[in-house]
């Protein structure tokens, strides 16, 4: 162990000589026992060990502008309490940002639920104006998905019949929502 003396004549040579040996004994006697404080608020150990090793980092950095008014322990120890309250700060705020993300991805806005409710409104009325037998092998095929096999059996057809039933749905639809079958198929394709 350093005298505690010793620690401001090896922080000088440090600024004075660029001496990297005065650095090793200095980085050697603090670390373990910052990385030990570092931990007091900060879980992971190898955070702790980052940070620890960025207060040092620094320190040599900015060797020649720092200006130290207490003892060079105690800017160590402000210094890696300063980092440990940085790291929290941009970890409570990251935080805050994906629940933010993750609350606003998982429920609509009420324009998306609007615009939902109101192409489902003009889909039902554009099937609405399909004779009642179209309508049912539509609503089987895209909303029980069932199989134009099962359809066939369902309504006593052929399954070239309930084809040509889809079909004609399918038609109706283009035509009659034209303007909206982006806005359609992106709906669809999100369910």
């Amino acid at each position: 162990m350093i005298n505690r003396g010793l620690y401001e004549t090896l922080y000088l040579k440090i600024v004075l000589e660029d001496d990297h040996e005065a650095f090793k004994k200095l980085f050697f006697e603090f670390y373990p026992s910052l990385c030990v404080f570092a931990g007091r608020y900060i879980i992971s150990p190898d955070i702790c060990e980052d940070i620890v090793q960025d207060v040092f980092f620094n320190i040599w950095k900015n060797r020649k502008s720092l200006n130290i008014h207490s003892s060079f322990r105690n800017f160590l120890v402000t210094s890696v309490k300063n980092s440990c309250t940085d790291h929290l700060r941009k970890e409570s705020s990251h935080n805050k940002y994906i629940e933010n993300q993750t609350s606003t991805s998982t429920s609509p806005s009420p324009i998306d639920v609007y615009t939902t409710n109101e192409l489902q409104e003009m889909l039902q009325s554009a099937l609405d104006k399909l004779p009642q037998n179209i309508q049912s092998a539509f609503d089987m095929s895209r909303n029980k998905n069932m199989t134009y096999k099962e359809i066939a059996l369902e309504m006593d057809i052929s399954p070239k019949t309930v084809e040509s039933y889809i079909s004609r749905a399918l038609k109706t639809l283009r035509e009659e929502l034209k303007d909206y079958l982006p806005l359609l198929l992106l709906m669809t394709y999100l369910k």
